[in-house]
């Protein structure tokens, strides 16, 4: 009865689930291209791989020549979502914050930015999109929070204005009804 139980509960949220990416294979790296502060005159760096069925994003920051960012994003095939759906992240941290940002449009000159704590163990996080707020180049934007119904980019970015290392593995990431 339990088996049963457990099986239709995971039924249920396979169906009011989209993934998206899931790094069980490297193949789905290949399509993530890293944006550094290097583009503003910084040094800071990163790399973004495959190990482990899960994909790594992992590198140093810099506050050399106004740095202090990395990131890694990746154009996505356009998904149909709502305000009320969640973007779920399912990772194993350092114990340091991120950011996941998303774009409506993969051209749109800003992004909707959400910072996420991680624990340094394995865990989900799960954030409502309506929560997003509007960015451009780290500064908060004039606009309203997402309320869109569709994403064609996501990128997590890190910087804390510390010059540090970072890792963070990521297994899969998927939106929620």
């Amino acid at each position: 009865m339990r088996i049963i139980i457990l099986i239709m509960i995971f039924s249920i949220q396979n169906m009011c689930s989209q993934e998206v990416i899931n790094f069980s294979s490297a193949i789905q790296t290949k399509n993530w291209s890293i944006v550094n502060d290097d583009v503003m005159g910084g040094v800071s760096t990163s790399k973004f791989y495959y190990y482990d069925n899960k994909a790594v994003f992992e590198g140093e920051i810099s506050l050399k020549n106004n740095g202090g960012f990395a990131s890694v994003r990746c154009n996505i095939k356009k998904i149909k979502v709502s305000p009320n759906h969640t973007i779920n992240l399912l990772v194993n941290g350092d114990g340091k914050e991120y950011q996941i940002r998303i774009k409506k449009n993969k051209n749109d000159y800003f992004s909707y930015v959400h910072n996420f704590k991680t624990n340094g163990k394995n865990e989900l996080i799960t954030i409502q999109l309506s929560e997003f707020y509007p960015s451009f180049r780290g500064r908060k934007i004039n606009k309203e929070n997402y309320n869109h119904n569709q994403i064609e980019q996501i990128s997590i970015l890190f910087g804390n204005k510390v010059e540090e290392k970072f890792k963070l593995e990521i297994e899969k990431i998927f939106f929620n009804n």
